[in-house]
């Protein structure tokens, strides 16, 4: 899975991003997420999950980019 991460982020954005990898991580969906440039504004940041938890981790993703407001500062990467 994929995630296009915004460079230019304000403190609480960068939080709010670092929060949602560490629910990541820490709910198990992925042990490690790679981070590499995709152009001058976005970053990807890229993790395994389990096949069968792909539809769980987005829903749980599109949920928290939602509750945190942060629509402008990251998405799932197709």
């Amino acid at each position: 899975m994929k995630l296009k991460v915004r460079k230019e982020l304000d403190g609480t954005q960068q939080s709010n991003i670092i929060k949602l990898k560490g629910s990541l991580i820490s709910r198990g969906y992925t042990e490690i997420i790679h981070i590499s440039d995709h152009d001058d504004e976005f970053h990807i940041n890229s993790f395994d999950v389990e096949p069968g938890t792909v539809q769980e981790v987005k829903e749980f993703i599109t949920s928290f980019i939602v509750k945190e407001n942060l629509g402008e500062s990251i998405s799932i990467f197709k």
